[in-house]
């Protein structure tokens, strides 16, 4: 099952971890330190809370979509490829607290999105060490280089 996922950067994150339980009625799937996502059945969605500077209003962080397997991520890298799009590649990265495979494309407003397949629980958040080359996205490659130069700026994170 794939499903559209919606990662948000919040200032109070308890605060938002109890308002997005009572409009889902459903409780966290994962929390960590500065990071919750929920698993949400009805509507199919992944939505990811990233702790950001207190006082701050709520903003996007990223979209994406999460599928099933490694498989299928490439075959959307195929896709956005032939399509004329600068994906950006990432395989085995950890980032927010999972193991990922992931292609990224940014959006024609700049809005970065993500295929991604979760294929392990991780103990870190992956912070990027480069916050200049993937935006405030919680994550960071161990394997990936940028296709691209502007491949290299759609860098961001998936949130597992």
């Amino acid at each position: 099952m794939s499903r559209a996922q919606l990662a948000l950067r919040v200032s109070d994150l308890e605060a938002s971890i109890t308002f997005y339980s009572k409009l889902f009625g459903t409780e966290p799937a994962k929390r960590r330190e500065g990071y919750a996502n929920f698993a949400i059945a009805e509507p199919p969605l992944k939505l990811v809370l990233i702790e950001g500077e207190p006082g701050q209003e709520t903003r996007l962080d990223h979209l994406g979509v999460e599928v099933e397997s490694t498989e299928q991520v490439n075959a959307a890298t195929g896709r956005l490829k032939e399509a004329g799009l600068a994906p950006f590649e990432e395989n085995d990265t950890s980032c927010c607290y999972a193991l990922q495979d992931k292609v990224w494309v940014h959006g024609p407003g700049q809005e970065p999105w993500e295929v991604y397949v979760v294929k392990a629980d991780a103990d870190t958040l992956g912070k990027s060490a480069d916050p200049a080359a993937v935006g405030d996205r919680c994550c960071t490659s161990k394997a990936a280089e940028p296709t691209s130069v502007s491949a290299s700026a759609s860098a961001g994170c998936s949130c597992g």
